[in-house]
């Protein structure tokens, strides 16, 4: 089995986050593979930016993920998957979604929405928390 490192962003604008629209539809946060000489956070700002076009400030680190997937590319090519997540602001709404990469749309989608747009149950769960200690931050 393929082992996988991956750092992504809940990044937050106002009461809005930001979530991408892949091709087939589904809705998820911008991630992706660390690359060597970077550690998870600098892989977050950077896969946020490639995948969005949104420039971040990093508010905390908010843990990590674990799930194993298929590739379809490539016959009974089992790859496990860690994803470290950060609680992210950004300073403005403006996105532009990385056609490149699959994304046909890139918002800024209200707080109240996200969780549920989101089509991932790992990602819902990192979404309620980064809304949670969001919250706390600014309480």
């Amino acid at each position: 089995m393929r082992q996988e490192i991956s750092s992504g962003g809940v990044v937050i604008f106002g009461n809005a986050i930001l979530m991408l629209k892949k091709y087939n539809g589904d809705w998820v946060l911008p991630k992706g593979k660390v690359e060597k000489e970077e550690d998870y956070e600098q892989t977050a700002i950077r896969e946020v930016y490639e995948e969005a076009g949104v420039k971040v400030e990093v508010l905390k680190y908010l843990g990590k993920i674990h799930y194993t997937y298929k590739n379809n590319w490539e016959d009974n090519d089992q790859i496990s998957k860690t994803v470290h997540w950060f609680l992210m602001q950004s300073k403005s709404i403006y996105c532009n979604p990385l056609k490149e990469e699959g994304f046909i749309e890139a918002k800024f989608v209200h707080i109240n929405r996200a969780v549920d747009l989101a089509k991932y149950v790992d990602e819902k769960k990192i979404i309620r928390k980064a809304i949670d200690e969001f919250k706390n931050n600014i309480e």
